[in-house]
């Protein structure tokens, strides 16, 4: 039977699509990743679970920000550079532009309520899409006992024992290897090309018919996109340097964001701590309480969750930077670090995403590949279960037995109208199968709502 050829989504239509990823792309990694899934694989059907997962896994190795590189690496599998580009803009900008606003917003007036009401509501609402996602993903990757074992120690070690995410991933990895010649059951043999190009995926069918050509890796490219991309992550740099000398604050930010972007690993959660420690005590760009903010508008606005560095580089800016008008710094060190934030990411997978692609067929790697794609659903459920907990309780704490780690939630910090609105949005989408457009708007009008009420 002839195989009909494909029928490519437009770069226009594809343009939208990732407008829309970027616009709803609240509640941290989990919720963007599960929102991907939802737009991508179930609904549009573009990229296989198989291919997702793949494209994810190399991602979660990568340092910085692995959902907004997840959308690059798809979209550069389906419209090349372009796509790219355009899908990695868009699933910033709009936690650009509201992070800038806000940092406006606070610097000249202090924290802004109604904005803060607004988005716990929808960030109440993502956890509803978070554990659908969660539950979608395993039920499609967990394919054996053997990926069920390896996605629970995953959770375990990572939740529970805080291993570091790289010593997981190796470890999963070298299992699938070596699991390949003594179970050889629980590792199936990659998908032949014969077969993705019969496939109801988008992408799986044009690679397996031979025209994303541009997916193949090449010396000369590699070469090509790594020159281009380092000047275009340091010359910003360079020039902010020349116009305000080395230790002024703008070329001070430049500098430190260039290096936390490299350090990155295992998402923004593990260097948060850092970037804090190094903004507060080391450089006196902020307060301690300005941190906190930071941090909370960063959780609660669309984008990754890495975005609270712009709004440290902006107020660090604002209040030191000489030579300047306050705003103008502020707008100068917000721009300048969200630039060499995610410049990065561009770099590591428009270098990296073909030769990942070339290794798929690969039956040793492809096991390998496999182990880690189990070990990434244990990670992703450990960031929903955090996720979780610090949306429904203010404040959530630790106790430690030796090894292990628990977190402990203050129940008295139970915030009960997150609760309720995770509740009815869960309620609304997984019963009754509401649009998600719907119920985030909902979810936010109800914020509002619980603002309003007035307090005893």
């Amino acid at each position: 039977m002839a195989i009909e050829p494909a029928s490519p989504v437009s770069l226009r239509e594809a343009t939208r699509v990732w407008a829309k990823i970027g616009l709803l792309s609240f509640g941290g990694p989990a919720g963007q990743i599960a929102l991907m899934h939802r737009e991508l694989v179930d609904t549009r059907r573009w990229i296989s679970d198989a291919r997702f997962l793949h494209a994810l896994n190399y991602c979660m190795l990568l340092p910085g920000p692995e959902a907004t590189q997840l959308a690059i690496y798809i979209a550069w599998m389906l419209h090349r550079t372009v796509g790219g580009l355009i899908a990695g803009v868009l699933f910033v900008l709009p936690g650009f532009v509201t992070i800038l606003a806000l940092s406006i917003v606070y610097a000249l007036y202090g924290q802004v309520p109604l904005v803060f009401a607004i988005f716990v509501g929808l960030k109440a609402a993502i956890l509803a899409v978070v554990v659908e996602a969660v539950i979608r993903i395993g039920r499609k990757a967990l394919k054996n006992r053997m990926m069920v074992a390896i996605a629970a120690l995953a959770f375990v070690a990572i939740y529970f024992l805080h291993a570091p995410f790289p010593l997981i991933v190796l470890g999963a990895g070298l299992w699938g290897l070596l699991g390949r010649w003594w179970m050889p059951r629980s590792f199936p043999a990659p998908a032949s090309a014969a077969a993705d190009a019969s496939s109801d995926f988008l992408i799986d069918r044009l690679l397996g018919q031979g025209q994303l050509i541009h997916t193949r890796p090449s010396i000369a490219r590699a070469l090509r996109v790594t020159l281009i991309w380092l000047a275009i992550w340091w010359l910003p740099v360079l020039a902010v340097i020349a116009a305000f000398g080395r230790h002024s604050v703008l070329a001070g930010e430049g500098l430190f964001f260039s290096q936390t972007a490299m350090v990155t690993f295992g998402g923004a959660y593990a260097v948060l701590a850092y970037i804090a420690q190094r903004a507060v005590v080391g450089f006196h760009w902020i307060t301690p309480g300005q941190m906190l903010d930071g941090l909370a508008l960063a959780e609660t606005t669309p984008g990754p969750l890495i975005m609270v560095v712009q709004f440290v580089a902006f107020l660090g800016a604002y209040y030191h930077q000489s030579g300047l008008s306050p705003m103008a710094a502020g707008i100068a060190g917000s721009v300048l670090t969200t630039w060499v934030t995610f410049a990065p990411c561009f770099l590591w997978i428009f270098l990296g995403a073909p030769y990942i692609e070339a290794l798929r067929s690969n039956r040793a790697l492809h096991a390998a590949l496999s182990a880690i794609t189990a070990a990434v659903v244990g990670v992703v459920l450990n960031l929903s279960v955090w996720f979780t907990l610090h949306t429904v309780f203010a404040r959530v704490g630790e106790r430690q037995y030796g090894w292990l780690h628990l977190e402990n939630p203050a129940w008295s910090t139970l915030q009960w109208p997150s609760a309720l609105i995770a509740a009815a949005a869960m309620l609304a989408m997984l019963r009754f199968k509401v649009g998600m457009g719907w119920v985030l708007a909902a979810s936010g009008l109800a914020g509002v709502l619980w603002l309003a009420v007035p307090r005893a």
